[in-house]
């Protein structure tokens, strides 16, 4: 399934179960929607907004497609205003969305991928933006996303881990705050060592330089240290003089694992997994996991188009990075198999139209007269009372899922 079939008519009735439940009450909260001004729902808003941000028609095309389809009444301009107020709310669907798609650690280590892409706009010379991801790299799903512009670095502190979560990350991310940042609640690191950014010590609290050990390091094979890793207090800060270890503000006990590539490059990975948890040789074929991350960056740019942006730091910039991620992680649900989803290959829930609500409907399918659009009352039916076309779904989801049901 592409991502424009996320918008696509007949499949829209399943893509709005998989979005949460209190869609209009943070439509309301964010302002996204403070008036339904010719827009009957934050549905709807959502339908056209998810639209625009993956179909690559421009503003006017979209308002005339969601004008023919009855799904709202708007003109271009009016998809700009929107489209710039949605940004903290497409913000908080994305993250509602992703939170219900990692749900909680099994038992064991649940692997977790860190990294970060940069998203540039058109006629730059730098980065624009940056988007930090953290995935399963078993499934290769989105698990969090958090935008940042240029000025946002890479680090394991920003991403929420749970205890029990094993989190993959290159060298960008061998940091002792970020390590600690993921020890402290509980969670495991494996990163590629760069030992020029992080201080290594022996188990009696003194520097070790694990440059000099290099040569020990077999071309088949591996070999392991234990170290400790101090974390820099907190008046420290990068570039300012240096600390010294008896002012470190805690002391991460860790595993220093180099192995050789077939180039004969060194690579050295630390984690703070126990040796009696994983060998030398399983943590170097764990690491290889984190390059499944690089493969979604490939898929978000050439098949969702995320590095195309209209414009580089524009008032709706953001808030359409924001709704081609939203998009992703929906369809990322709708992917066969369906998993927890399956057999209906879509969420189950209560219906949530809103009965007796006047939507504003064109005339013919072209569009409204010149006069405006002509409103009258959509048929709905109480929750007892509406019509079931569809017997072999629940009950209590049928009434939504009609196909003669008017659309949202």
């Amino acid at each position: 399934m592409d991502s424009e079939s996320v918008c696509a008519d007949e499949q829209w009735r399943y893509v709005a179960t998989l979005l949460p439940d209190d869609l209009e009450q943070s439509a309301r909260e964010t302002g996204a929607l403070a008036r339904c001004r010719n827009i009957p729902s934050a549905e709807a808003l959502m339908r056209v907004v998810l639209a625009y941000a993956v179909s690559d028609l421009s503003m006017k095309d979209v308002a005339a497609w969601a004008s023919t389809l009855g799904v709202a009444e708007i003109t271009g301009p009016g998809l700009f205003y929107r489209l710039r107020q949605a940004e903290p709310w497409l913000a908080r669907v994305l993250a509602q969305v992703l939170q219900e798609e990692v749900g909680g650690a099994p038992k064991g280590l649940r692997l977790r991928a860190a990294d970060a892409t940069v998203i540039t706009g058109p006629a730059s010379k730098g980065t624009d933006w940056r988007a930090h991801v953290l995935i399963d790299p078993v499934t290769g799903k989105l698990g969090f996303v958090e935008l940042t512009d240029a000025h946002g670095g890479e680090g394991l502190g920003r991403h929420p881990v749970e205890p029990g979560e094993l989190v993959l990350g290159d060298r960008a991310y061998a940091t002792a705050r970020g390590i600690h940042a993921v020890y402290a609640v509980g969670a495991q690191v494996l990163v590629r060592l760069n030992l020029h950014t992080v201080r290594l010590c022996d188990q009696h609290r003194h520097r070790i330089a694990l440059l000099a050990e290099e040569a020990r390091v077999p071309p088949v094979g591996a070999v392991e240290y234990e170290i400790l890793v101090p974390v820099p207090p907190v008046s420290h800060h990068p570039g300012s003089q240096i600390w010294k270890l008896k002012d470190a503000l805690a002391w991460i006990p860790a595993r220093a694992i180099a192995g050789r590539t077939r180039e004969g490059e060194v690579i050295w990975i630390l984690t703070t997994v126990p040796g009696q948890a994983l060998s030398a040789l399983q943590v170097l074929a764990l690491y290889r996991f984190r390059w499944q991350i690089e493969l979604l960056f490939k898929r978000l740019k050439s098949l969702l188009h995320l590095d195309a942006l209209p414009s580089r730091a524009g008032p709706t910039a953001k808030s359409w990075m924001l709704a081609r991620l939203l998009a992703a992680a929906l369809a990322q649900k709708l992917l066969e198999p369906s998993g927890a989803l399956s057999p209906w290959g879509y969420q189950l829930r209560e219906n949530r139209l809103h009965p007796e609500r006047l939507v504003a409907l064109p005339d013919d399918p072209v569009g409204p007269a010149r006069g405006g659009a002509r409103t009258r009352p959509v048929a709905t039916h109480p929750p007892s009372q509406e019509p079931r076309t569809a017997p072999e779904l629940p009950a209590a989801t049928s009434a939504r899922y009609d196909t003669k049901a008017p659309r949202c």
